[in-house]
């Protein structure tokens, strides 16, 4: 059993430590109390990752439709300049 790079001798010993700080009747509260702000950082964690994830997934579809609409003016462009190029070489 190894959790956080410390093994189960290591847990015994802070156990014992931790109960002789703070007695019998403190630990239990103590432990809730270190369950719920382990259980609110990962809650945290995670909506800061979703909102990462959306963000990145909203600038990718940004780049796409950029992407879209300069090449349909790259089109445009190149449609409008042989449609000149014509009508001047069939005025010459």
């Amino acid at each position: 059993m190894n959790i956080f790079g410390i093994g189960l001798p290591e847990m015994v010993v802070i156990l014992v430590v931790a109960l002789l700080i703070f007695g019998p009747k403190k630990l239990p509260e103590i432990g809730k109390s270190l369950g719920q702000a382990i259980n609110s950082f990962k809650a945290g964690a995670k909506e800061f990752e979703n909102e990462f994830k959306r963000e990145a997934k909203q600038l990718e579809e940004e780049v796409k439709v950029s992407k879209y609409e300069s090449d349909s003016e790259t089109e445009k462009a190149v449609n409008v300049s042989s449609s000149q190029d014509l009508s001047q070489k069939s005025q010459s």
